[in-house]
């Protein structure tokens, strides 16, 4: 698996975290969350010599899904959303257009996941977790064979999502954390929606022993 990060600047201020995986053998790509600057995301995809397959939403806030319909407009790739969060992207209360000042948002999934569903790039599988709580169909993408888990805006490195927003509740972010995420092997790589990657084992103390991390 070849992985990228690109840092796309929107306007909350923290840069979202795009991901772009290309499986070796096939060269099929799939963009994680991308948010903006198309640019540079074809670009990447170009110089990666791969064919765009999936265009991934870990959930429908519009800093994760700005630059999704010029995407796939140059790049082609079905957008996946999970079922619960779908609706999210024509709703501007939901996906927060109406409070900031950019364009109303208009996109429609080609598929909607649910969770448990498996996503096939080439011969690597990615598992979908339904994580709710930062909204209500916000999910996480892992793929055991590469030990990696895209957490969207669920998890970050020693913190959690907002949960004082539209469809969000922080007793579901924090049942999304402990009963799956942290379930996952301790040697996981936790790639978030902003932010630093961390690793499973390094996240739980937080939530178990209710340790800050301090690094």
């Amino acid at each position: 698996m070849i992985l990228k990060r690109l840092k796309i600047n929107t306007w909350i201020g923290d840069p979202t975290n795009c991901y772009i995986i290309t499986e070796e053998k096939s060269r099929e790509i799939m963009v994680i969350d991308p948010a903006g600057d198309i640019d540079k995301i074809e670009k990447t995809i170009n110089l990666l010599k791969g064919k765009l397959k999936y265009i991934y939403l870990t959930h429908c806030h519009g800093d994760h899904i700005l630059g999704v319909r010029e995407l796939k407009q140059r790049c082609g790739g079905k957008i996946l959303i999970h079922r619960d969060d779908a609706e999210g992207l024509n709703n501007k209360a939901i996906n927060l257009s109406l409070y900031i000042d950019i364009p109303e948002i208009e996109l429609e999934p080609d598929s909607r996941v649910d969770d448990n569903d498996i996503i096939h790039l080439g011969n690597l599988q990615f598992k979908v977790i339904h994580t709710p709580g930062h909204t209500k169909g916000g999910s996480s993408l892992y793929c055991e064979k590469e030990k990696c888990l895209f957490s969207g805006d669920t998890m970050f490195r020693g913190a959690w999502g907002r949960t004082d927003i539209p469809t969000s509740s922080m007793k579901e972010i924090m049942d999304s954390i402990t009963n799956k995420l942290l379930k996952l092997p301790d040697d996981t790589i936790v790639y978030p929606g902003h932010g630093r990657s961390t690793m499973i084992k390094e996240e739980k103390p937080i939530y178990f022993e209710l340790k800050p991390r301090l690094y």
